[in-house]
Formats: structure tokens, sequence, C-alpha cells
């Protein structure tokens, strides 16, 4: 058999121990039978889908039993193809359908037949009360607030198997069923979901997800959960006590210089399991761009990748740690990406740059049985400079043929602007699909966080290790690892990401590394490495403007509210950022601003436009300002200034009040406010 860490088989023995689109309502009868089922065969269950979420040695294994991965999400369903509404971004509260209950209503997110599985839930607003339906009971399988379920609080399914970071909320417990599975909420509107999930051959042996699942695998839940929490740790434990030894190398490495480590395999096969480097030059971000790391197993090159890129975090060192890459804080980057071979693996580095640099090598190798489904790694880099954001497109991160697996991606992108550049949806396109099997609602949605959040984040699945900022100015680093959600391909796979970008202008550069597996003869698209192409994007420091005697809505002391305020960045505006604020209906926010002397000033507000923008009625010092203000437009901007009148303003604090009062009839009912400066201008 091929090579298990020790740890994987310890997890699996204590698993065991423990187990002895068109919408439309319906009004909903469900009728439900209980049939006993006798498996010959270990079927899959909880167990086992727990189990390969650590196991990195799985894979390069082409999946058996096989299965398919596919997704719901509520992307816009006016995007029916390239030439009709393609880019369509309403990307929220589109549902399958709506079942109406006695009590209830609830939106059906997910409707699915068996054998199968859902290994990943996402949202950037959960809410509501999830249920999941398995096999036709009418009794949900799993029923929890939303929320709870995706930020870790269900006490049987903890953190990090869900949690929220940077606004993203995830959840990574798997949930097979063996004969069909729906998802529902019971609040629908405005909400944003993905839905990851496995189709699993039709004779495949499946045991459906029962409540009791968890209280019996609770031991191993919270095992893998400890594990997961310190991710490098885990793949190091799991090679406790395995045949592996690693080759160290200290090189230097001038202009144009190449150099190489080999490796020759035992008899029934071999494997890199861990790979790090260490790396000094003059310039770190341009030094780790300019050295291209190529990687050949059994004569064939299956990995071209700028070192940097390679590890996830680029441009320069960026700390972060997941279970299978990371940077430590001295400057070192790993890889555990299991890596087979038959006969040799031969490792090069090539300086393309200007300046010298020393490194700091050790490659780690054990045994690994190759069999008729294991894999070849392959890591590919694509990189596009001076992008104009408008027309709209989607861009490519691979173009696979032959049989494999797609296991991650890692992007950079260098933003002039602080407007937010990944509105993009990802569309995935699995052996020859004409429309997407996988259909996401943004960039940063697909690699796990939400509302363009600068915050960096490391889990052991996705990442943002950089953003430099001011909000999402300058350079940008996420990935994400599909290591429960891989996706096998038969023939073929191509994975696009739409640039959509607010703004309009020119993208400096952008890059992504793919990583995957394919059987003997899989092919990708990488890109050549050239200087043009591998110079690093920096952007000088950034001013933002201030309209002048601009009083910052952010700015301002809270006096009270209804609902949720806080400052966000936004370009555009006001020293570039606004004063956000989401309540409900009749909810009234109090601001107070300070008045230099006694006089009689004309008051101007300037506030943004949206979908989800609400109708508001001002009032200044509690007397009513100007008519009712409408904040909806189709698409996000900044407005002009508005009158609100002309006011006799004392020395001091005075209160600036907004009531939301309504929301457009073509709007999202979400009832936000964004306000970006109050302006007095004394009346003469």
């Amino acid at each position: 058999m091929r090579y298990v860490p020790a740890l994987l088989l310890l997890i699996g023995m204590t698993l065991l121990a423990a187990c002895a689109a068109s919408d439309k309502r319906i009004i909903v009868e469900s009728s439900y039978t209980e049939e006993p089922v006798e498996f010959s065969t270990p079927p899959v269950c909880t167990k086992t889908l727990l189990q390969e979420m650590i196991d990195l040695c799985g894979l390069p294994e082409f999946p058996d039993p096989p299965y398919i991965v596919a997704q719901f999400s509520s992307y816009d369903r006016a995007a029916r193809s390239p030439a009709d509404n393609w880019f369509a971004n309403e990307d929220a509260g589109h549902f399958l359908r709506i079942e109406e209950y006695p009590d209830r209503t609830e939106y059906v997110m997910m409707d699915a037949e068996g054998p199968g599985a859902v290994v990943r839930l996402w949202s950037a607003n959960p809410d509501g009360i999830l249920r999941m339906y398995i096999d036709g009971n009418p009794r949900p399988a799993l029923e929890a607030p939303f929320r709870d379920l995706l930020s870790g609080k269900v006490t049987a399914i903890p953190e990090p198997l869900s949690g929220e970071a940077s606004s993203g909320w995830n959840c990574y417990f798997p949930f097979p069923y063996g004969r069909h599975c729906k998802i529902t909420t019971d609040k629908g509107e405005g909400l944003y979901y993905h839905i990851d999930y496995r189709t699993y051959a039709p004779e495949t042996r499946v045991v459906s997800f029962q409540p009791g699942d968890l209280d019996m695998n609770k031991l191993s839940i919270h095992l893998l959960a400890s594990q997961l929490s310190a991710p490098r740790r885990a793949h190091l434990t799991a090679l406790c006590g395995c045949e592996v030894r690693t080759t160290r190398k200290h090189i230097r490495l001038g202009p144009g210089c190449p150099e190489q480590m080999a490796f020759r395999s035992g008899p029934c096969g071999c494997a890199v399991y861990m790979f790090h480097v260490k790396a000094r030059c003059e310039n770190i971000e341009q030094g780790l761009r300019d050295l291209v790391l190529s990687i050949c197993f059994d004569g064939t090159q299956t990995v071209l990748c700028p070192l940097g890129d390679f590890f996830g975090a680029a441009p320069g060192l960026n700390p972060y740690e997941s279970l299978v890459m990371g940077v430590d804080c001295d400057g070192t980057m790993w890889s555990h990406w299991v890596m087979p071979f038959q006969r040799s693996a031969v490792f090069e580095i090539r300086n393309l740059g200007a300046c010298p640099a020393s490194l700091d090598l050790g490659v780690s190798t054990g045994p690994y049985e190759w069999t008729d489904r294991t894999m070849y790694f392959h890591s590919q880099w694509r990189a596009a400079r001076d992008v104009p954001t408008r027309p709209m497109q989607d861009w490519n991160y691979a173009m696979l043929t032959g049989q494999g697996v797609f296991a991650g991606a890692a992007f950079n992108i260098c933003n002039p602007v602080t407007q937010w550049w990944g509105e993009g949806d990802e569309k995935i396109y699995i052996d020859g699909e004409s429309f997407p099997s996988i259909f996401g609602t943004g960039t940063e949605d697909y690699y796990g966080y939400a509302w363009g959040s600068p915050i960096p984040f490391a889990h052991a699945y996705h990442c943002q290790p950089c953003c430099t900022g001011p909000a999402n100015y300058g350079n940008t680093a996420v990935n994400r690892w599909h290591v429960l959600d891989r996706m096998p391909f038969r023939y073929s796979f191509r994975f696009d990401m739409e640039l959509w970008h607010w703004w309009e202008g020119v993208i400096p550069g952008m890059s992504v590394a793919t990583y995957w597996y394919g059987r003997p003869g899989a092919t990708g698209n990488p890109m050549t490495p050239t200087p043009d192409l591998l110079k690093v994007c920096r952007m000088p420091p950034y001013e933002p403007m201030r309209v002048a005697g601009a009083l910052e809505c952010e700015e301002l002391r809270l006096v009270a509210t209804g609902g949720e305020v806080t400052p966000q960045e936004r370009e555009g505006c006001s020293n570039d950022r606004h004063l956000w604020w989401r309540g409900g209906l009749a909810d009234r926010l109090v601001l107070a601003f300070d008045v230099p002397e006694t006089c009689r000033y004309r008051v101007l507000v300037s506030g943004l436009m949206a979908p989800g923008y609400a109708i508001t009625q001002f009032y200044v010092n509690d007397q009513p300002a100007g008519e009712p203000v409408d904040f909806y437009s189709p698409a996000a901007n900044v407005g002009q200034e508005l009158l609100l009148g002309a006011f006799d303003l004392p020395c001091g604090e005075n209160l600036l009040t907004i009531e939301l009062i309504g929301a457009n009839e073509a709007g999202l009912r979400s009832y936000m406010v964004g306000l970006d400066y109050l302006r007095l201008e004394p009346v003469h």
C-alpha cells in the first residue's frame, strides 16, 4: 500500500473507535421512508471525510471512489453566456426556489441528488436558520443558526473547521448524503452564499450524515480542530517515525546562474514530502521574483514558477501559516505539497535577475508506492502587465488537459487605487462544460473572505498574507488550498477569474500561481518568465484627497444609533473613507459636529449611493432638513453634495440625525447608508 502518515492512521483509528435555476414558490408536502442499507465494503461517511481533511498524501492519488465537484451559489442569474450579461454583478439573494411551510418560508440554496457530500459552505452575511434535509427526511439532519454554524459557535463543529476571517464565514465540515441533500435558510434577502459539494458515481456507497455523527466523532473532531489550528505542525507530526530524509544545500547564485538538486527513487517509488528555502539578496522582493524554480519529475518539467510566488505570498516575504505552505518570520519559505515520482526528481533554481543571491535549501524525501492512480505534482505561473479594467474580462488562471486534480491558487495584484479590485467571480469548467459548474460571487469570496476586506489573515485552507493598503491600495496576496474540496477532472479543466474592478483604469500588474496534480501526460499552460513579467510592481505611498472644509463623517462623535456603524475605506470619498451604517426601518443615527462660531450656515452633506442603500430623512438639531433623500443606485458610486438647508447654529456641538424611512423598490431592502462628509458654509 502507499505510504500513509502515522498520524492519519491514528485519526482513522480514533474515528473508528468513536463510530462502533428558476425561482418559484411551492407548497411543501414531504414523505419519507427510512430504508435499511447494508454495505459489504467500507462506505464513504463522516469518518472517512474527516480523515481526508489533513491527508496531504491523499492529494496525489486520483480519487477512488471517483467523484465530481460542483457548486451552488447566489451568483447573478442574469449572467447567461459570454454574449448575455456575462459580468452581471447582483450576486445576492438568488435561490433555486422558495418553499412555503405552515410556520415559515424557506429559501432553497442547494438541492442535489446523491450519493454525495457537502465539503464547504461560505457566506458574506449568513443569517436565519440553516436546515439540511438528507435523503428526503422532512426532519432536518442539521438545524442551526446559519451564522453560528459558520463562525465555530456550534459546539460540535468548532473553529477552525468553521470560522470567520476578514468578514468571510466558512465551514469545512463534511456532510455526506446517500440519496439526496437539500439546504435552506429562512432568511434569504440579500444573502451571499457558496455550497461546494461532491457527487459520487451512482454505485458508490455513502452513509448519510446524522445528528449523532457529531457526538459519535466528538474526540476526533476536536483532535482535527487542534491540528488545523497549528496546520504546519500537523504535517510534521504526521511524518514522525517515517523514513524521511532531508537533504540540505547552501548555494550562491550569480546573475544568469542555475543550481540543481537531484534525487533518485527507490525500487517502489519516492516522494518529496517537504521543501524549504531561505533566500538572501539585496532586494528581497525583486530577488524572489527573479529566482525561478523548475522541478522535473521522471524527466518531465511539471513546475515552473518564480520562487517567491511558488510559496503563496508574493511579492516579498509575508509571514503566514497554512496546511500546505507558509512563510516564517525569519524568511524561511516552506512547502508541504507531496510530490511523488517513479525514477528521479530534479530541483533547479535559476537567477534571472541582475543581483547575486544566496540560498539555504532543504528537500525531504521518503518512500511512496506509485500506483495506477498516482499523479505528478504541477505548479504553473501566469502574469499580466498594464491590464485595462475596461472592458471587463475573464482572466485565465489555468487551462489543463489530461486527467488530474486541481488543488489550489495563489494570486497577487498591484492596485493603483484604493477602490475594490476583486468584484469578479470565479468560473470553473470541468471536462468540457459549456457553462461553469462553479460560478462564484466575487474574487475575495473564492479566497474565503468578503466585502473586499484588507485585513490579513491565515487559515489552514485560505489566507490573505498581505494587503499593503490603505484599503485595497498597493499589493495584495491571497491564496486558497483545495484539500477536501479538491476538483478532479478526467480530461480538461479551465479556471477563469473575472477582472471586475470598480475603477476604470489600468492595473500595473497581477499574477497567479496554480497547483494541481496530473497523471502522466497531463499538461497545463504556464507562461515563460520574462524580464518584463518578472518585474515587481510597487506603488508609492498613498496620499488621500480631502475636500476643503469637510467635516469627515467617520470622524464625528457617535451620539446614538440603531444598527451597525463602522468607518470604511472608499476611493473617491473625501479622505478615502466614509461612515457606513446599516440599520432597520425607522432607526436613527445621531452624529455630533462642532461649529466654530454662532452663525447661520448652509448645511451640505455628501453620501454614497448603492443598490442596497436606503431612503433617509435628515434633521439638524432635531429640525427636518430638506426632503427625503434616496441613496439608491444600480451601481455603487460617490454621490454629489446635497444641500439640506440653512440653519442658525450655535457655537459648539450640534447634532445631525439621519432616519431610515424606506427603500427604493428597485433596490435591496438592506437599509444601508454611506456618509462621506458634512460641510458648513456661513450665510452672509
